[in-house]
């Protein structure tokens, strides 16, 4: 190999995209800002009076959905708490269908009953959204188990907010993982305040990772607003997973622009309207869009376009809700109990 084909080697090898594609380093920038615009949207229709019952906003996050699912193949499980909104978009469950659940329509995935906090497609191997905090964790064990038991190469990506992990289940759940030796990687979405309670105010121990110390699990700290750094490391530790079945646990350090749900004003008063400012310098949209185009890979017409493609999306989806018709009153009462065949 000449010198000049060696640094050119070099000069890859050092580059922030890690050699990934180009047309996956846009894809991840188009899932983005769809999330953001998405949830833009959804408070805006929350609003409205247009979205029932609670909804819990991912702005700000998107690094964390889009970083770790994108190291993740369809075969994998993805199972999550409440603000579920950017990760069921990022496990490919369209625009539409999940803008029709927040609205509450047949046409949403799942008719219309789960709403915001209880997205759910099968199909696409996204377990929920699941309100009870902390509660899916054994849950996302058991689905592990099965991989297993089954000898399956595939892992399941446990989501969960910094408060959750001061629940018992979740002390609960990393034993066994680690004892039983569980294909599951637990990424703890630590934005700093499990409703409106500082991560230290509520925990005696501020770095969350260490807590896997205790049922000698693999962890680490990630930054969670640099996509790539979140795919480094889920790569790392789901490909470990499908070899060994070693669980990891991972925090991803991040943060919420709004409020904890849309029932709490952005700010609140448990955090400064400076502290918010400060953090939104650290945007993972805008900061991915700076690698892009320091890595030649986007330019500013890019951007544009896919900013006018992005709105057209959210437009179409909020218009396929609105026309989509109510569930019928008997949906009530399907899909509650299990067909037995009266035995």
């Amino acid at each position: 190999m000449s010198t000049s084909a060696t640094a050119v080697e070099q000069k890859k090898n050092d580059s922030r995209v890690m050699g990934l594609p180009k047309k996956t380093l846009l894809k991840w920038y188009d899932e983005m800002l769809l999330i953001r615009r998405f949830e833009e949207k959804c408070a805006q229709l929350y609003g409205m009076g247009r979205i029932g019952g609670f909804c819990h906003l991912y702005n700000g996050q998107e690094a964390v959905s889009t970083g770790s699912i994108g190291a993740t193949t369809e075969e994998d499980y993805v199972i999550t708490a409440y603000r579920d909104h950017g990760l069921a978009l990022s496990k490919g469950i369209t625009a539409n269908a999940v803008m029709a659940e927040m609205l509450g329509k047949a046409t949403g995935t799942t008719k219309g009953k789960g709403g915001s906090m209880h997205l759910f497609d099968h199909k696409k191997n996204f377990l929920g959204g699941h309100a009870i905090v902390g509660g899916h964790l054994p849950i996302a064990a058991g689905v592990a188990f099965a991989i297993k038991y089954r000898k399956e190469k595939k892992v399941i990506l446990c989501y969960m907010g910094d408060g959750a992990t001061n629940i018992g289940s979740f002390h609960e759940t990393l034993n066994m993982a680690s004892l039983w030796k569980l294909p599951v990687i637990f990424i703890i979405e630590n934005n700093r305040y499990g409703m409106g309670t500082s991560v230290e105010r509520s925990s005696a121990i501020v770095d969350l990772h260490k807590r896997a110390l205790a049922y000698n699990m693999r962890n680490e700290v990630v930054d969670g607003h640099d996509v790539l750094a979140v795919y480094k490391a889920t790569k790392e530790a789901v490909d470990l997973a499908k070899s060994s079945y070693e669980p990891t646990l991972l925090e991803m350090r991040t943060f919420r622009y709004r409020g904890h749900s849309m029932s709490d004003p952005i700010h609140g008063h448990y955090r400064s309207k400076d502290e918010v400012e400060s953090q939104k310098k650290l945007d993972p949209i805008e900061l991915f869009a700076d690698v892009l185009r320091a890595e030649s890979i986007a330019d500013d017409s890019y951007f544009k376009d896919v900013e006018k493609r992005t709105k057209k999306i959210v437009e179409e989806a909020t218009a396929f809700a609105e026309q989509s018709p109510d569930p019928p009153l008997e949906e009530l009462y399907t899909d509650v109990y299990r067909e037995t065949g009266g035995e």
